[in-house]
């Protein structure tokens, strides 16, 4: 009989294990129920000791979980690699973003831009302070709630330039994808996996769990990472 796991996830993934998951049930008999937040909202209730047998984050927020005992030490898998993508509201102009001096000049131009609390808006706050413009944009940053899609935002015209995970702004209405980020300025991140504390490893769940880890890491997924604009890890 199959076993039921229980997963947390941000939403950065929740399109891709959308897809992988049911596949994986269909081959193993085991269930996953998945709960996809914010990232910064996932670590919180995982850090508070909630029970969860996998979690899917950004690698260094596995890590910072991993340093904390509040997921199992040496169970990390990479599962894709993000890069940061670029939109604005469908039908508005598209600006220019093929070289890091056009993307400067495209956000200096912007009246509005939105970047997320995950590991991209931390890259992208990192790269304006980097560029001496952080105080200049500081009055027209808007930064999305945990849990709230930057595209969101663009797409509804609160914003006229967005910045999120390729995968989040993908496959949304209303947006016009500018592309990632150029070459010079791109920023890639590792999304990985790994067994939460509270699941005892000599367990059938952990077992099925890592079982699941070892299909989301296989080259039979492959294609569904890629269609979501993703890479395999």
């Amino acid at each position: 009989m199959g076993c039921t796991l229980t997963a947390i996830s941000s939403k950065a993934t929740q399109p891709l294990l959308g897809t992988l998951l049911p596949a994986f049930q269909a081959r193993s008999g085991h269930t996953v129920q998945l709960q996809s937040v914010g990232g910064v909202d996932a670590v919180r209730r995982v850090q508070a000791g909630e029970a969860f047998d996998l979690v899917f984050l950004a690698s260094d927020a596995i890590d910072q979980l991993q340093a904390g005992g509040h997921v199992h030490a040496g169970s990390r898998v990479d599962i894709v690699k993000s890069p940061v993508a670029v939109a604005v509201p469908a039908g508005a102009a598209q600006p220019d973003i093929g070289s890091a001096e056009a993307l400067r000049a495209a956000v200096l131009a912007a009246p509005s831009i939105s970047f997320s609390t995950g590991p991209s808006g931390t890259y992208l706050t990192r790269l304006f302070e980097r560029w001496g413009l952080a105080e200049v944009l500081r009055p027209r940053l808007v930064q999305a709630p945990p849990g709230v899609p930057v595209g969101s935002l663009v797409a509804s015209g609160q914003v006229a330039l967005g910045f999120q995970q390729l995968s989040e702004l993908l496959h949304l209405p209303g947006i016009q994808l500018l592309g990632t980020l150029p070459a010079e300025v791109a920023h890639i991140t590792t999304f990985s996996a790994a067994l939460g504390s509270t699941l005892a490893l000599d367990s059938a769940r952990a077992d099925a769990a890592r079982e699941l880890l070892a299909y989301l890491a296989s080259d039979a997924t492959a294609a569904a990472k890629r269609a979501q604009g993703m890479e395999p890890a």
